[in-house]
């Protein structure tokens, strides 16, 4: 079987690492599913997500020239290749009725960039005068 970039496969871990976990596609074909690409949540450790031997799908995200094959999970649950992440993700987030409604925002981005100059400013001033008074400079207290 031919594996192409955008392609989803089935595959079996057949190692796990600190950086990431080998997959075993079909044609005998090895990749590698970087750390970054396990979940959706921070992967501290892939032992936490992946077992030697799982079966799991994966979507080819890269061939390099050398013959690397880049694979990714989270992808392939984000897209929609298994209906039971997607039931669990929204099972988290809370109803559309009890979420406080966002609240639009009171303050104007350039009354806040105006703000900001003016803070910036004044503590330039004071950085200035400050070294100013110790290097015996115009304005200099003796």
């Amino acid at each position: 079987m031919s594996i192409a970039v955008g392609s989803i496969v089935e595959g079996v871990v057949t190692g796990i690492t600190n950086f990431g976990a080998f997959v075993q596609l079909p044609g005998g074909v090895t990749g590698l599913v970087h750390i970054s690409e396990v979940a959706d949540a921070y992967v501290k450790d892939v032992n936490d997500f992946l077992k030697e031997k799982d079966k799991v799908k994966v979507k080819v995200i890269n061939i390099d020239d050398k013959g690397k094959v880049g694979l990714s999970i989270k992808q392939v649950n984000s897209s929609g290749g298994s209906s039971s992440s997607s039931s669990s993700a929204s099972a988290r987030k809370a109803p559309a009725s009890k979420r406080p409604p966002r609240q639009q925002p009171s303050v104007s981005f350039e009354d806040k960039l105006a703000k900001f100059l003016k803070e910036s400013d004044e503590r330039q001033a004071d950085v200035k005068r400050n070294t100013e008074s110790k290097r015996g400079g115009r304005g200099a207290r003796y």
